[in-house]
């Protein structure tokens, strides 16, 4: 079974924002600077909510929401 290209994406972005959120906790424990992927975890929660409005308004996607966490 072959899988939309968008839910794909989504999960892939999901993935990546559980990733960085890892490190951001890690570089915090250590007590280094966390802006840069601060950054990039906001800009990877950006194109998420885009692109779930964008999925969402085309069709119906069956995953469940972990955008904030």
């Amino acid at each position: 079974m072959e899988e939309d290209p968008d839910t794909y994406r989504i999960l892939r972005l999901r993935a990546e924002i559980l990733e960085l959120g890892s490190a951001i906790r890690q570089l915090q424990r250590e007590g280094l600077d966390d802006a840069t992927a601060q950054l990039l975890i906001a800009r990877k929660r950006a194109q998420l909510d885009h692109l779930v409005k964008t999925s969402s308004a085309s069709h119906s996607l069956n995953i469940p929401d972990i955008r904030r966490s």
